[in-house]
């Protein structure tokens, strides 16, 4: 599949890349790229070889931090890599969460879904705080509390899309709290219950988001607008999936309008908070 150099302005939080300067917009740009390939890599069925393809970037990545990149886009992370000081991990690790993906890795307990979700979210958001120029303690903390939240409203969105791939992302131990399992969510059974597994996972994803609009006032507003963004956009999103009463058989998203709403009132709750 041919990149698209331009995809993360499609993406819910492309306008706030905007409120940021050329070379910061530039560099979250690549990265976003990168990760939309390697999304692509995990999850397009008609993909031949994923696996080969992720030890390509696999080695791609350890090329690049050899000031030895091959690609295109390999020269383009290279520059900001060097330019923003961007670990290594936050290529390596997120690949490493694309293979789980692929070998339809399962999770007992949250403490092992977290782990999951640092791998594919958690690692996103420090490598966008680092093109920022947002580190520390704070930082790690906003990345992981954001980072938590949107991804599990991914995982509440996706339920049926993820069962469609023989795919169950919600932990065994919430399941059998509400007398579910695996095979149910695969096969669309027991709804009442599925629901409220959900809701009680959105009520995580909740306590989540709150901690993460609360900790990005210690920043700069105008650092915080890609991360306030999509925080919004997500969060908003949570809340129509919520309106369904968690029954659903198709992901629930927004509208071009409602994330045009999102987005905006990001734009005010952080410029003028």
């Amino acid at each position: 599949m041919p990149a698209d150099k331009n995809a993360y302005k499609k993406s819910s939080f492309g306008p706030a890349f905007f409120f940021l300067n050329r070379r910061r917009r530039e560099a979250l740009s690549h990265y976003y790229e990168f990760c939309r390939r390697m999304d692509d890599i995990a999850d397009e069925p008609d993909m031949p070889c994923p696996a080969k393809e992720l030890d390509f970037w696999q080695e791609e990545i350890s090329c690049i931090y050899a000031q030895a990149p091959q690609t295109d886009l390999g020269k383009r992370l290279f520059a900001d890599i060097t330019e923003f000081d961007i670990p290594k991990d936050r290529f390596t690790m997120l690949i490493a969460g694309m293979r789980d993906d692929l070998r339809g890795r399962t999770y007992s307990t949250f403490n092992e879904l977290d782990e999951y979700i640092y791998r594919v979210a958690v690692i996103v958001g420090l490598a966008t705080l680092d093109i920022l120029g947002v580190k520390g303690a704070d930082a790690d903390a906003l990345s992981n509390e954001l980072g938590g939240a949107v991804q599990l409203t991914n995982i509440i969105r996706d339920v049926p899309d993820d069962a469609a791939l023989g795919r169950v992302y919600l932990p065994d131990e919430l399941l059998a709290r509400h007398g579910l399992t695996r095979q149910d969510v695969l096969g669309g059974r027991n709804a009442e219950q599925l629901a409220r597994a959900l809701a009680e996972a959105a009520e995580k994803a909740r306590h989540l988001y709150a901690r993460a609009f609360e900790r990005m006032k210690v920043f700069p507003r105008l650092k915080m607008l890609p991360c306030s963004v999509m925080g919004y956009v997500y969060f908003a999103n949570l809340a129509k999936i919520r309106k369904t009463g968690f029954h659903f058989i198709h992901p629930v998203k927004l509208t071009k309008l409602e994330k045009l709403q999102g987005v905006l009132y990001a734009v005010f709750k952080t410029v003028f908070r």
